[in-house]
């Protein structure tokens, strides 16, 4: 028996192998949350068949389970968690053997909040984007209804002050090479850079986006209105970021055919 287990596991790590050149970008994203633990996890898939497969879900949600049950930090930490005696890395080894595609678990977030915070997470097309957001001082009700902003206006940060230095930097470069080329007085144009970094700010902010249930008050005000401030929030995209393979469906299907013969 544990000849024959071995020879399984090597076969599947075989498999596993041949299938790394392969490009992962469909699969799903997951929010879970666990009392004051909440975790944001992707993992890929080659096709939107598989996807929607039970063992492919199952998959996601048995990582999103082990991460919220440890302090992991990073990808290869949580590879080596082990889940009923054996570590996520064969598990998504043994998965791989068995649905015929390459899989691999992409990254994760894995959030603590405060007794007087609240988590919101929302879920769209099924798992393709995923956000999870964090309030303080108001409830779970609010939380969602951001984080369905968060999916649908997709904000790069929370607030200005989480906005990264060199982003700032170089929105404010393009925009007075911009005012320059418009050939307007010094004063005048560093008036125009003013007003449009702001612009740059509500559109990349989530606190600054009108929100998209109301457009009379920005996501900011919303949340105030309700006894609240905004502490975090992140997005996933299912492939954001990943070149993705040009097929057409007729091919998708028969690659699908193929890999269960």
């Amino acid at each position: 028996m544990e000849e024959a287990i071995t020879w399984l596991r090597e076969k599947g790590i075989s498999k596993a192998a041949k299938k790394q050149t392969r490009i992962a970008a469909e699969g799903l994203a997951k929010a879970k949350v666990e009392g004051n633990k909440a975790v944001i996890v992707e993992v890929n898939s080659e096709t939107d068949f598989v996807a929607k497969n039970p063992e492919f879900t199952g998959l996601v949600d048995l990582i999103a389970t082990a991460i919220l049950s440890s302090n992991v930090k990073t990808v290869e930490e949580v590879m080596k968690l082990e889940v009923e005696g054996n570590t996520i890395e064969n598990i998504i080894i043994d998965k791989t053997a068995t649905i015929g595609e390459k899989l691999s678990f992409r990254r994760f977030e894995l959030v603590e909040k405060e007794d007087n915070q609240v988590f919101g997470t929302y879920s769209h097309m099924g798992g393709k984007i995923v956000t999870l957001a964090v309030l303080e001082g108001t409830d779970e009700e609010v939380a969602k209804d951001v984080a369905m902003h968060v999916a649908a206006m997709a904000p790069v940060c929370a607030t200005r002050s989480d906005v990264p230095a060199d982003m700032v930097d170089h929105e404010s470069k393009v925009i007075k090479e911009q005012v320059m080329n418009e050939g307007k007085p010094a004063d005048i144009a560093e008036k125009m850079v003013t007003g449009r970094l702001n612009k740059f700010y509500k559109e990349i902010c989530l606190e600054e986006q009108e929100f998209i249930k109301d457009s009379s008050v920005n996501v900011g005000t919303f949340v105030k209105n309700n006894g609240g401030s905004i502490v975090s929030m992140i997005r996933y995209a299912v492939g954001e970021g990943i070149e993705k393979k040009e097929e057409n469906f007729a091919d998708e299907v028969m690659s699908q055919i193929n890999n269960t013969k």
